[in-house]
Parts: C-alpha cells; sequence; structure tokens
C-alpha cells in the first residue's frame, strides 16, 4: 500500500497541509517585507558576518 492510501483514511487530514501552507506563508512574507524596508547599510553589514575573520 502507497503511503496516500493512509492518509486518505485519515480524517480531517488536509488541515495539515492548509495550516503548513499557511505558517510558510506568513513566514515568506515577513522576511519578504523586512528585505524590503531593511536598512541597506545593515544589509551590508549582515552579508559581511561570514568573511570577517576577526579573531580575539
Amino acid at each position: 500500500m502507497k503511503f496516500i492510501n493512509y492518509l486518505e483514511k485519515i480524517s480531517g487530514v488536509d488541515i495539515y497541509a492548509l495550516s503548513s501552507f499557511t505558517i510558510f506563508a506568513l513566514f515568506f512574507l515577513v522576511m519578504l517585507t523586512w528585505v524590503i524596508r531593511a536598512d541597506k547599510k545593515t544589509i551590508r553589514e549582515i552579508s559581511r558576518i561570514p568573511l570577517d575573520n576577526e579573531e580575539n
């Protein structure tokens, strides 16, 4: 038996797909909004973090 057959037998299983898509979409929209509104200087500083090899 395939996995999809097990899922068809569960009542209300569609709510899991809908909720996970909603969580993904909200996260994507929040991150997109942050990127658009973020200060360009902050973005430059964050992008330089992996390249700064500052050892104390």
